[in-house]
This record gives C-alpha cells, structure tokens and sequence, in this order.
C-alpha cells in the first residue's frame, strides 16, 4: 500500500525484555515472537524444513526483533571500548559516568563467570535502568543453610558513609537475609511476590528476581541480579526499601482489606 508504520521491528526484543524487567513480569517461553521458544523447532518433518530452509516455518528471523545470538562475547580481559561497542550493538549507548557504572558491574560480573553473553549485558544494563537513589547499598552478605541448620544471615550496608551491620534468620536464607536488612533499617517489609528468572544457561547464569514488598500499607517493587541468587533477593529487596525513603520513588498504595 505503500505505507510506512515507522517500527523498528529490531528493537522488538529488547524493548521486551526491559519492559519485564521494569513491570517484574515474566515473558512467558510460549510467547509469540519474543518467548524464549519462539524459534524453537522439535524435531521430525518440521525441523528437518527449518534446516533446509528458515522461512519455510518462520515468517521472520531472530535477528529482524533484535534478538541476541546468545554467542559468547566478552570476557574479564575485555576493556571499556569493547564493552561500549558491544552495549552499542545491543542498542545501548553509553558514555561517561553511565558507561563506568556498566564497566563496573561487567568486571564484577566477568570475574563470576567465565562466559558473558548478550543477555548478561541486557540484564545488567536493564537492572541499572531500574535502579533508584540509593539511601541504603549492599556492602557485604553472608548465609549460612543446610539440612539440619537454621537458615541465618549476616548483612553489612552502607548509609550515608556510615557502615551497619545485623544478623537474621529465617525460613530460608533469602528469609534470612531480608529479615538482617530490616534488623538495620528498622523496616518491616511483608513480601507479596517474588520471581526468579535465568538471564542465560548454565550453572552460573545470572539470576534476576523481581519483588513487590509492603511496608505499612504502602506496595514498592524492586529488582535485582547476581549469579548469587541470595544476592541478587538482597538487591532487590534493597531496590524497593531505596524506593520507599527515597523522596521521588514511585509507590503505590495498596488498595484492598
């Protein structure tokens, strides 16, 4: 017809992606054109005309929504010129201070795992997107469980220069850690929702959890990521206490008995 819609059908994938990782809803595997088995052929006649030609199955290719290849591509040698071209690839311009808060958190994350993939990348630039003034950051965690143990934690923050630290325990050591960080701030949170999702494969995929807590009537989320489950529940938990004291977060009052 000879119109134009002006999609950029490219960034069909990651605008996905982020927009699970801000709402804390998953993208379901079975989801049309960005689930994770979108392009995921079983076998038999239909995979055997997938190898012969993509298009006999598919209407598009992975790479026309912007989807990752999932190849590996940075490693803890990497400097911050690969990392930018890389994050720039992926639809991520970065510069300055916001560059050097990403070349942080690749090194650390790099020194974790000994393969990066783009959806490493996505997930951790996504989870700095998210991030609020930080009232109150995580400067050490340690759990402790096992069969026949009581779950405990041990949890150091940081507020305003000054260093506090507690001990908790709990159902497990996510419980426990949580209950260490209100053993500091004083906070109660009640926890309505938690989701845990793997960023990639693999035993060392880094883990992104999305929490909605509840402090006296008011509902806050947060989100957080580390190949440390335990941690990555911390920094979330954190993320939504940081959006609660901070001035200009955004809470939603809870509606309801």
């Amino acid at each position: 017809f000879g119109l134009e819609t002006g999609v950029r059908t490219e960034e069909i994938f990651r605008a996905s992606r982020l927009l699970s990782h801000i709402t804390g809803v998953h993208v379901q595997p079975n989801k049309a054109v960005v689930g994770e088995n979108a392009f995921a052929h079983e076998a038999g006649i239909h995979q055997d005309g997938v190898l012969k030609e993509k298009l006999t199955y598919e209407i598009m290719r992975p790479e026309d929504i912007g989807r990752p290849s999932n190849k590996l591509v940075l490693g803890k040698h990497s400097g911050r010129h690969a990392l930018a071209a890389r994050l720039k690839d992926l639809g991520f311009d970065l510069a300055g201070a916001e560059l050097d808060r990403a070349f942080k958190k690749f090194k650390e994350l790099a020194d974790r795992k000994k393969e990066v993939y783009d959806e490493d990348l996505m997930a951790m630039v996504a989870d700095e997107a998210t991030q609020v003034p930080e009232t109150y950051t995580l400067d050490y965690l340690h759990s402790i469980s096992g069969t026949g143990l009581i779950p405990s934690a041990t949890v150091r923050l940081v507020k305003d220069g000054q260093t506090f630290q507690d001990s908790g325990v709990g159902a497990g050591p996510v419980d426990a850690a949580l209950a260490a960080i209100d053993a500091i701030t004083g906070l109660k949170g009640r926890l309505l929702d938690y989701a845990l999702r793997a960023a990639t494969g693999g035993k060392d995929a880094i883990g992104e959890v999305s929490v909605k807590v509840e402090f006296d009537g008011t509902v806050v989320s947060g989100k957080g990521s580390s190949t440390d489950v335990i941690e990555a529940s911390a920094r979330a938990y954190l993320n939504a206490l940081n959006r609660l004291v901070h001035p200009t977060a955004q809470r939603v009052k809870e509606i309801g008995p």
